[in-house]
């Protein structure tokens, strides 16, 4: 199984779900898209793989997007999409794409739900915290 994760290396959750998956048995595919950028196409397209809407995906801690006003509920699609490309900052992450679908992995343990069921038994994250696969 294929795994691709857009990855920010600076990110402790997105560390932890590349590990969870390495630990998994699995190699991912790693995009750092602090690095590659997005394309409008390519967000709308994860987004709607996802399930959720450009504001759920908007990350403002650590950015500049409350000054901008961009977590308004006024703020539309467009613009919100437009701000991502031209920051990619603004993208909450990781964002993990598997046969299994397509999910913001926020928290980390979201990534379970990607993974073959008794895929990862049990994984430490880097704060301690300890997680189990319990479905799959």
């Amino acid at each position: 199984m294929q795994i691709v994760i857009h990855h920010n290396p600076s990110c402790g959750t997105s560390r932890n779900v590349v590990a969870m998956v390495r630990e998994a048995g699995f190699e991912p595919v790693i995009v750092e898209y602090l690095k590659t950028g997005w394309s409008k196409p390519q967000l709308q397209a994860l987004f709607a793989a996802a399930g959720i809407k450009p504001h759920e995906a908007l990350r403002v801690k650590g950015t500049d997007a409350e000054e901008r006003g961009l977590d308004d509920a006024g703020v539309d699609d467009d613009t919100l999409l437009d701000a991502m490309v031209d920051n990619p900052i603004l993208v909450n992450r990781p964002i993990v794409c598997s046969s299994r679908g397509v999910r913001l992995c926020r928290p980390s343990e979201t990534v379970l739900d990607l993974l073959p069921s008794g895929a990862l038994e049990r994984f430490v994250k880097e704060d301690g915290e300890e997680v189990q696969q319990t479905g799959g």
